[in-house]
């Protein structure tokens, strides 16, 4: 079950220093029911009812955005694949990518991509890393939105090691950029039972049997339908995204993954427009006016999926 989480101020100073402007904001604690005190990156951020729910170019505005990544599995091994039940009927009931791309082989340039518009020079799996570019957790906070990435068995909020039992920080891209805020860097438990709470984008990775990594398609499949059911059944009725893809197939050159959308926004069914990971991070730059960072600049935003069109 998702557990609740809890706010920082400290964050909001945070977001201060990186908007480089003034502003006041105020914080909320409570305990953990089940791991104890937690924080993370939730700035107060724009009121939802004061924020339009399309923006130019006919994309939607969610009030939350969460992006689930698994690992290393080929697009037919999940999305009608017996292993894959929940997770296929899910896709049939957003809106599939069947040309969805990863960027190279291995893992980690992938998520580095995803979260900061290009690879950094990242061609292997070797840890730690430590870059000073521009990366979406940034912009979101310079923003006033917010942002968190939960990592499952991540030790403790902030934890910058690159191993822990079945936590690993080559699936980690927040935590290789230190001028954020170490709040932002969050272990699964502190994930918020009331979705509300949630920040404006989230980014979520399972451990390394839940993504697929390790245990299989099926133990993926599993873990996804008793952990993102009740946010999917949620974000269809409340202006809310959840957005599932992997970091790359079993290793193909023309690297094909799983991706689809759920959520209020969402019109169901196929989508023809190729896609990858740059196409994702401009897509959710655009819908909170962000300017594209990286390679996100030279892609194209998802277009042809949005109830606003």
């Amino acid at each position: 079950m998702l557990r609740p989480h809890l706010r920082s101020a400290t964050v909001a100073v945070a977001v201060c220093m990186l908007a480089l402007a003034g502003c006041s904001g105020g914080g909320r604690s409570g305990t953990d029911a089940a791991s104890g005190s937690a924080s993370s990156a939730t700035a107060s951020a724009p009121s939802s009812t004061a924020s339009a729910h399309a923006v130019p170019g006919g994309l939607p505005r969610p009030d939350h955005v969460l992006v689930v990544i698994f690992e290393n599995e080929n697009e037919a091994s999940v999305i009608g694949a017996a292993a894959a039940p929940y997770l296929t009927s899910l896709a049939a009931s957003g809106a599939t990518f069947g040309d969805a791309h990863g960027e190279l082989h291995p893992s980690q340039p992938n998520y580095l991509a995803l979260f900061s518009g290009s690879t950094q020079g990242v061609t292997d799996d070797s840890c730690p890393q430590s870059f000073s570019g521009p990366n979406l957790g940034a912009q979101l906070l310079a923003a006033g939105r917010t942002f968190t990435g939960y990592s499952e068995d991540l030790p403790s909020a902030g934890f910058t090691g690159c191993e822990a039992g079945d936590y690993a920080r080559k699936h980690n891209p927040w935590v290789d950029f230190p001028a954020l805020p170490a709040t932002v860097n969050q272990p699964y438990s502190a994930f918020p039972t009331d979705f509300p709470a949630l920040p404006t984008v989230s980014i979520l990775v399972p451990n390394l049997c839940h993504d697929m990594h390790d245990c299989g398609v099926a133990a993926g499949d599993r873990w996804a339908a008793g952990h993102l059911s009740a946010y999917a059944s949620w974000a269809r009725t409340h202006n809310s995204l959840l957005a599932v893809t992997f970091d790359e197939d079993r290793g193909s050159t023309d690297n094909h993954i799983a991706t689809f959308l759920v959520g209020s926004m969402v019109r169901s069914g196929p989508s023809r427009q190729r896609i990858d990971h740059y196409s994702l991070l401009r897509t959710i730059e655009d819908m909170y006016g962000l300017a594209p960072i990286g390679k996100a600049a030279g892609a194209q935003p998802i277009t042809d999926v949005w109830t606003t069109n």
